[in-house]
């Protein structure tokens, strides 16, 4: 079970040739488990609907939609029992830490490594894209 920050699904909808791009394919599919709380799906939704965002995605609003709903229908519900703030210097960041927490995520999956350091006193690591593609046997 992973958890995937906001910067991953942003880049794979910046580029279709990046670890992140693969990674939405691979869960899209079912090739892997990610976990997101109502407050990250929420925030996903708001940060890729954002007209700056938009403006830099390879499809259009409406595309984003559909694979977003795809997206959300495949990754595991979590409910936050228990908040463990404040854990992070961003945050933004907490809801992602808690939804790992609370979902028991092996890692999360971030290009920001370095903010979530406080994710190993909890037992999860924190992996850039590459990583779990190469693990996955997608590249």
């Amino acid at each position: 079970m992973y958890v995937l920050d906001t910067n991953i699904l942003v880049a794979a909808f910046r580029s279709r040739s990046g670890a992140s791009f693969l990674l939405l394919e691979a869960l899209s599919r079912g090739e892997f488990e990610a976990a997101a709380s109502a407050s990250l799906l929420l925030e996903y939704r708001d940060v890729l609907g954002r007209d700056s965002q938009l403006k830099r995605f390879w499809t259009s609003a409406e595309e984003v939609d559909a694979v977003f709903a795809v997206l959300a229908a495949r990754m595991k519900p979590v409910t936050v029992h228990f908040r463990w703030r404040p854990q992070l210097p961003d945050p933004d960041d907490e809801m992602v830490l808690e939804c790992a927490i609370n979902a028991r995520a092996k890692a999360i999956i971030t290009f920001n490594t370095a903010d979530f350091a406080a994710a190993s006193r909890f037992g999860i690591d924190v992996e850039r894209p590459r990583n779990l593609v190469h693990k996955l046997g997608l590249i």
